[in-house]
């Protein structure tokens, strides 16, 4: 690999620089997907606005590609690049919250689980993943799904400007996972395509395939069992009827939904899935799941290569669903399933299986979805695959590039190339 110059590079920038002569250079490269083993000339840890300032000017003065790393969950690897420069944000992670106002302010830095405890402590919440380490950034600029998105909508629905949200009245929410066997899948899905839409905001479910997690609070006879499952996340008042409904369907192995404060449930995934997993993930928009797709979605349910690999359906009508198309950057406004389907393993040997299973599971599934998916749902891609995941609103972005980043300096990521 050429070496790219960055000598001078700790004169410009007062945060700490590693670059591949340090001790520190792997663990500091290293990525969320542990299938992703890129190497950077330098990862500089940015403390100020300044210091970014600083860092982008020293990469284009020297022709270095950029790429900004907050969180570092990309499934691409897109908070990383070959013999460039990564801008990490790590250090400015500062949360600020105004509770008269309702909003939070999150700098650059921020993870999902440090903005969900600032706000928690006043009664209040923003929309967004189910990984506590997931960063704010990354995940609010590709919109931002997770259990309160029916309720309260995506994550950039909340974003009123810089990184400042608006707030949500949540804090203890009924939540957990009702699993059932996996024989029951298809009866399940059937259930679950009519009932979840016809309930009212506050209750969101997003059903699953998954292996039960070898620990508590699972009963060992159950660890790494492979089921299908609803996870539930209710956010109004205790003792729902939707709940109360969701919960009598079929015959659950477990039914686990308990109080929770939503902090704790945002993070409860964390366990399961730390830094440096194999991931092979894509992602798919629909608009309903008509009994040939439930025949694919057992089918593959039923081949899952790994106990961590994994699909989610996650409910995004609701109130995302009464925010205009071209109010964000998000398109697929008339979806009602944001689908993920993720290829997990800690051991690189099973790379090539996780990821022919997800390849294989998007291309049966890609006739019954509306031909693209969730930005952060995907590895990295390019040219025809971008284009489709901003639909419509794809040439009113590429006019904002050319309006604010002609030379297209931040290209490391789903590029829309400028006008």
């Amino acid at each position: 690999m050429a070496i790219a110059p960055v000598e001078g590079l700790s004169a410009s920038v007062k945060g700490r620089i590693v670059d591949r002569g340090d001790a520190a250079y792997d663990d500091s490269r290293a990525l969320y997907n542990g299938m992703i083993d890129k190497h950077p000339a330098a990862i500089a840890y940015c403390v100020d606005e300044a210091d970014v300032s600083a860092a982008v000017t020293f990469a284009t003065d020297r022709d270095l590609q950029i790429a900004v790393r907050c969180g570092g969950h990309n499934g691409g690897g897109l908070g990383s690049v070959d013999d460039g420069l990564v801008i990490d944000l790590s250090e400015m992670h500062g949360v600020t919250v105004d509770p008269a106002a309702k909003t939070a302010h999150a700098q650059g830095g921020a993870k999902l689980g440090q903005v969900d405890t600032a706000t928690h402590e006043h009664g209040l919440a923003v929309p967004a993943g189910i990984i506590s380490t997931t960063g704010v950034g990354g995940l609010t600029l590709g919109g931002g799904v997770g259990h309160l998105t029916r309720g309260h909508g995506l994550t950039i629905d909340s974003l009123i400007t810089s990184f400042r949200f608006r707030c949500h009245d949540v804090g203890t929410v009924e939540a957990g996972p009702v699993l059932y066997d996996l024989g029951d899948a298809a009866d399940v899905l059937r259930w679950y395509r009519e009932f979840m839409p016809a309930q009212p905001d506050e209750l969101n479910g997003f059903f699953a395939f998954l292996s039960i997690p070898p620990g508590p609070p699972f009963p060992e006879e159950l660890h790494l069992r492979p089921v299908c499952a609803v996870v539930w996340c209710h956010t109004g008042a205790s003792d729902s009827p939707a709940l109360r409904e969701a919960r009598s369907f079929g015959t659950p192995l477990v039914d686990g939904i308990a109080p929770v404060p939503l902090p704790a449930w945002n993070s409860a995934f964390d366990g399961v899935y730390p830094p440096g997993d194999q991931w092979y993930w894509r992602g798919e928009f629909m608009r309903e799941i008509p009994d040939a797709a439930i025949e694919q979605h057992v089918a593959f349910g039923n081949t899952m290569p790994t106990w961590k690999s994994t699909m989610h359906l996650y409910p995004v009508d609701g109130a995302p669903s009464r925010v205009a198309s071209d109010a964000t950057a998000w398109a697929f406004r008339d979806a009602v399933w944001a689908g993920v389907i993720a290829g997990v393993d800690p051991d690189p040997a099973n790379a090539d299986a996780i990821r022919d299973w997800a390849r294989s599971y998007s291309d049966a599934l890609r006739p019954h979805t509306l031909g693209s998916g969730y930005v952060n749902f995907q590895m990295q891609e390019t040219g025809e695959r971008v284009r489709a995941m901003y639909g419509d609103n794809y040439d009113r972005l590429s006019r904002i590039k050319s309006q604010y980043d002609p030379q297209n300096v931040f290209r490391v990521n789903q590029n829309i190339a400028p006008a």
